[in-house]
């Protein structure tokens, strides 16, 4: 990792090179120093274009400042504290200048505006988070979090995008920068571990958790999740045995993942192999990703499905938040399971379907209108037991935590609750697939409109909807979505490779669900050719 962080201070990006500039995608700016994608210039620039930010939208609290555990990342944070120290940003950062998950940084900023209405000169809070999330150990990454605690929007993204490579392209040369001595002397601790600990019986049922005696397992896998755990099993006095207490910015201890590449991801049944091993020992265990966005259940069936778990949570939740108002929305993107959709549709609640990425989940859990968001990538949020703004960021603990008070109020595991919901439901079958394609096909998915697609069936089925916006809010999807009464795919470029990817369910069984794949492939190129 040596030769890595040498590379993140002695390269510099070229701003005309494409590659080499600063790119938000729906987590941030991500990229690796021996690239020249991730390197302290990028750190600066952007660093520097969010202090502008800040300014033109009256930014006058405090920046809380979370940092992860890969290699690359405490690095970054120290230029990043360099450059908001030599502008005044007041900053607060983890006590002892630990590592910070990032639903804890969301959290610290929803309770700090809470406290300081924006009517309050010293009002308005933000946030920035150094960590690639679950990628592998060389990646870097850095994520903007707004005043109300989630993720920036796309306007503020792209507005600081612009920014910080205009910084970029003139060398840095109008910028700041203060020692990294000084900007240590200057900055303010804030026990973020504390603060979200004693916060978490608002938002789980933790005395239900103490009462079943459960014994718990969990792999933080080398991440910020790891100081939050311990202290969450000594505040609270659970039978909870964190499995590895290692921190290696090399992740060394980790499995390979199914493509033989290390990375965190708790999804990932080969990635979290070290803790399904011992799975046993535990009623139930859990895992996240270094940043503990993510989750990862494991049962005595093995790991969940992601998108089952999501389906869970939905049904326990809408039975067990009597506080909650049934005009709450719950909150799907368009790729996750449409089990949700039949559970939501089992309670006579409102659905709010929205394109890839948490940001769309964020107002709605900030204003309090939306009980729950969820992705079928593991992440996900909700509001407190009292219908209140957790975290507007994806919060892998709590949910984690969610999956032991289900198996304590109900008796079963997440994996046995998902089964009565496929004996109500039906059993989906869900599955992705990636076709290569080319720039100009990836940009003809940003014209397809509903009428691209002729076709009147899918997989026999009669096609209900072509949707090219999502029903929720009406964002373009990027892409789109077609739907019969029982499946649906979806396909949408990728924002890094030049792939793009097909997500596909069947209520009808894995023939059908190939059935689906086959026909969406073939309705998917003819209509990018109709674009030509």
């Amino acid at each position: 990792m040596d030769a890595i962080i040498q590379a993140f201070h002695e390269q510099t990006p070229n701003a005309s090179v494409v590659k080499e500039r600063i790119a938000f995608g729906t987590s941030g700016h991500r990229g690796r120093a021996t690239e020249r994608t991730f390197n302290a210039a990028h750190i600066i620039a952007i660093t520097q274009a969010v202090v502008d930010y800040r300014k033109e939208e009256n930014y006058q609290g405090p920046l809380f400042l979370g940092v992860d555990t890969h290699a690359l990342s405490r690095p970054a944070w120290e230029c990043a504290l360099r450059v908001l120290v030599a502008n005044q940003v007041p900053v607060l950062v983890e006590k002892g200048h630990g590592y910070t998950a990032t639903p804890l940084v969301s959290q610290a900023i929803i309770h700090y505006n809470t406290q300081h209405p924006l009517g309050d000169p010293a009002a308005k809070a933000d946030g920035l988070i150094i960590t690639p999330s679950h990628n592998p150990p060389e990646d870097g990454g850095i994520k903007y979090n707004l005043y109300h605690g989630g993720p920036a929007d796309t306007e503020a993204t792209r507005w600081i995008e612009l920014r910080a490579n205009a910084y970029l392209l003139c060398q840095l040369s109008d910028i700041a920068l203060v020692s990294l001595e000084e900007a240590l002397a200057q900055v303010q601790e804030y026990d973020f571990t504390a603060h979200y600990v004693a916060q978490l019986g608002s938002v789980v049922d933790m005395a239900a958790i103490q009462k079943a005696n459960l014994t718990l397992g969990v792999d933080p896998m080398g991440g910020t999740a790891l100081p939050v755990w311990q202290a969450i099993g000594e505040h609270f006095g659970l039978h909870l045995e964190v499995v590895n207490t290692t921190i290696d910015a090399s992740f060394s201890f980790m499995p390979p993942d199914h493509d033989g590449k290390i990375r965190m991801d708790c999804s990932s049944a080969d990635a979290m192999l070290n803790l399904l091993k011992i799975k046993d020992r535990f009623d139930i265990a859990f895992g996240n990703d270094p940043d503990a966005d993510r989750h990862g259940i494991v049962d005595a069936n093995g790991l969940m499905n992601p998108n089952h778990f999501l389906a869970v949570c939905v049904d326990y939740l809408i039975s067990h938040r009597p506080q909650w108002s049934d005009s709450l929305k719950i909150g799907k993107t368009l790729v996750s399971s449409s089990m949700i959709d039949r559970v939501v549709a089992s309670h006579n609640r409102e659905l709010f379907e929205v394109p890839v990425g948490f940001k769309w989940f964020v107002d709605g859990l900030h204003e309090g209108w939306l009980a729950f968001g969820g992705e079928e990538s593991a992440g996900a949020s909700l509001l407190t037991q009292e219908g209140k703004a957790w975290s507007t960021d994806k919060d892998g603990i709590a949910l984690c935590l969610l999956a032991a008070e289900i198996m304590a109020v109900t008796g079963k595991t997440p994996s046995e609750y998902y089964q009565t919901l496929t004996e109500r439901f039906g059993e989906p079958f869900y599955k992705r697939v990636d076709t290569a394609c080319s720039a100009e096909e990836k940009a003809a998915f940003k014209n397809l409109t509903a009428d691209s697609i002729t076709d009147t069936t899918l997989a026999g089925d009669p096609i209900t909807a072509v949707l090219v916006k999502a029903p929720g809010n009406q964002a373009a999807i990027g892409g789109l979505k077609v739907t019969t009464e029982n499946g649906w795919f979806a396909a949408r470029p990728s924002g890094t490779e030049d792939i793009y990817k097909i997500y596909a369910e069947s209520f009808k069984g894995e023939n059908h669900l190939q059935d689906i794949l086959n026909e969406a492939q073939q309705i998917v190129d003819a209509a990018l050719s109709s674009q030509d």
